[in-house]
C-alpha cells in the first residue's frame, strides 16, 4: 500500500512516499482504508521532533486526524462492522482521565498515523462518523475538534452569556467560535 513516512530525527525534510504491507487486524482491532485525513499543528511539532518525550519509531508514518472506512475486524469486535465510517482518536487506548504523562500510543508520534492507505487500529479506539459530516469535515474533529472542545468545556465550562476571546484563524479556533456560539456566548 501507499503510506508517507518520516525518518526519526529527520524532521519534515524527510518525509518521502513508502510501501507498506496491508495490515491483518489481530483480535480487538479493525482494519480501515483511509477516506480523508487533515494535517494539525500536533503533526508539524511531531515531524520537526519539538516532543522529545515521544518516542519515534525509525520510520514514522505522520498524521494523527482522519476519517476511514472500516474494512474488516479481528476476533472480539463488537462495537464497529465492515462498511462504518469511523475517526481513530489521537490516544490510542486513553478513554478518560488526564492525559498520560509519556503517551506511547498517540497516532502520528509513537504509533504509526494515518498518512497511509490502510490501518489496523484498535476497535475500542474508534468514533462513529455523523452522516451529516463529509469525510474531510470529519477528519478535522479527531484532534483540532477535541482540543477546542476541551479548552472550552474541560476546566471551567463555557456558559451562555460568556464572552470567549479566540486567537487565530485555524482548526482550533474555527471549531472553538462555532461551539461557543451555539453555547450562548458570545465569540
Amino acid at each position: 500500500m501507499k503510506a508517507w513516512s518520516i525518518r526519526s530525527g529527520g524532521g519534515i525534510e524527510s518525509l518521502a512516499p513508502a510501501d507498506l504491507e496491508v495490515p491483518r487486524p489481530e483480535p480487538g482491532e479493525a482494519l480501515l482504508r483511509m477516506l480523508a485525513a487533515t494535517l494539525n499543528f500536533h503533526d508539524l511539532v511531531i515531524a520537526k521532533a519539538l516532543m522529545p518525550e515521544l518516542i519515534l519509531t525509525p520510520q514514522l508514518v505522520p498524521l494523527s486526524s482522519a476519517t476511514a472506512e472500516v474494512l474488516a475486524v479481528g476476533a472480539g469486535v463488537m462495537r464497529v462492522k465492515p462498511g462504518d465510517r469511523v475517526s481513530p482518536i489521537l490516544g490510542q487506548g486513553w478513554f478518560d482521565g488526564p492525559p498520560p504523562t509519556n503517551p506511547d500510543r498517540m497516532l502520528g508520534g509513537s504509533t504509526d498515523g494515518v498518512a497511509r492507505e490502510y490501518a489496523a487500529f484498535d476497535a475500542e479506539s474508534l468514533v462513529h462518523v455523523p452522516d451529516e459530516l463529509s469525510d474531510l469535515e470529519a477528519a478535522t474533529l479527531p484532534v483540532a475538534g477535541l482540543t477546542a472542545w476541551h479548552a472550552l468545556f474541560g476546566e471551567r465550562p463555557v456558559e451562555r452569556g460568556d464572552w470567549v476571546l479566540v486567537q487565530g484563524t485555524g482548526g482550533v479556533a474555527i471549531a472553538a467560535l462555532q461551539w461557543a456560539k451555539a453555547a450562548g456566548a458570545t465569540p
